[in-house]
Formats: structure tokens, C-alpha cells, sequence
């Protein structure tokens, strides 16, 4: 399977930190079972969308929309600025049709400064992937800033239940992708 983490802001450390502490994991539990990869946004200089369809986009833009189209689970780690997903991250849904996540699992994960913002991916990123089509794993994880000490996370329940998302994750995209697979076989063509 074609497993995707998008650390989804451009500025700060904590999305990266939690990011590439998923991809730790996914290459030491499941190894070469899946091809994983890593789109951090602060690495790449993408363009505001103007409503062209993704294929037409170049550089960073292309780069990173079609490694979204292309993947089977896409796991997003995401900073809760404002009460609100960053500005960055949402550009990305806007680059992306709406059909982008038909037929793939995603997974959240958030960082916030409080506990006051638990509730966001729910009331904002849920719908956005649920509106375009992907299949969400229901539960996900939050992170604060009590959860990272010198560029680590320090809480040994976080790390835990990064990985029983992961677990769940790929359980959850590897039944789905028999069960489509299936019915795919059904219409006989």
C-alpha cells in the first residue's frame, strides 16, 4: 500500500516531529510491507490554487497533488492555529477535485497549544475529507504542547496511540481496499 504523512504546516516543528515519528514507526513495524513517504509542508513552496484542475499545476504544487492522488492512506498531521486548520494545509484540499480521497483511508493527527482546541479536526477537518470522499478512521490523536520536550515527544500514551492509529489505519485500508477490490470484481468488465 501507498501510505502518505503530510505534515501539514509551514511553519514550527511539532506537525514535522510527530510526522517523521510516524514514519519511524510505519518502516520498524511493517518495513518494506508498505511504501510509505513523508510530504512536509515547510519543505516545499507551493502557490495559492486558482481553481485549475491539479494535473495542470507545476513544481511543488504537481509534486505534492499527485503524490496525494496517488496514495492509498494518507495520515495528517496538522496544527490547530486559531481554532482552525493552517492556512497551507486547507490550500492543499483547494489544489486537490473533489473525488481526490475516494477509495483512500485517512488518518488525523493535531498538535495544539490547548485543550480547548480538541474538538477542530472534528468540526473542520472531518467534513473536508469526508466531502471529498475519503474513508476517515474515527478516532485520532492530539497532541499539546506538554507532549514535546527537546524537539521529542515525551509522552509514552502519545506514542502508544500513534501507533494504534497507524495499526488501525492500515487495518482499516487494507479491508476496505479487499472490500472495493470485490465489488470492482462484481460488474464483470
Amino acid at each position: 500500500m501507498n501510505v502518505v504523512v503530510l505534515a501539514g504546516s509551514n511553519v514550527g516543528e511539532k506537525s514535522s516531529i510527530v510526522a517523521n515519528r510516524m514514519i519511524e514507526s510505519l518502516k520498524t513495524s511493517y518495513g518494506e510491507a508498505h511504501d510509505v513517504s513523508i510530504i512536509d509542508l515547510k519543505d516545499y513552496q507551493m502557490t495559492f490554487s486558482d481553481g485549475r484542475n491539479y494535473l495542470d499545476y507545476e513544481g511543488d504544487n504537481k509534486m505534492i497533488t499527485e503524490t496525494i492522488m496517488a496514495a492509498d492512506v494518507l495520515m495528517i498531521v496538522t496544527p490547530i492555529f486559531q481554532a482552525s486548520i493552517p492556512a497551507v494545509l486547507k490550500n492543499v484540499f483547494d489544489l486537490l477535485p473533489q473525488s481526490a480521497l475516494q477509495n483512500k483511508v485517512s488518518a488525523i493527527v493535531a498538535t495544539a497549544g490547548s485543550d480547548r482546541h480538541y474538538l477542530i479536526p472534528e468540526q473542520q477537518l472531518k467534513p473536508i475529507l469526508s466531502y471529498m470522499k475519503s474513508s476517515i478512521v474515527p478516532n485520532y490523536v492530539f497532541l499539546l504542547d506538554t507532549d514535546y520536550q527537546g524537539g521529542k515527544i515525551i509522552n509514552d500514551d502519545i506514542h502508544f496511540r500513534i501507533d494504534k492509529l497507524i495499526e488501525d489505519t492500515l487495518v482499516l485500508a487494507t479491508a476496505y481496499k479487499e472490500i472495493w477490490s470485490a465489488q470492482e470484481e462484481s460488474y464483470g468488465f
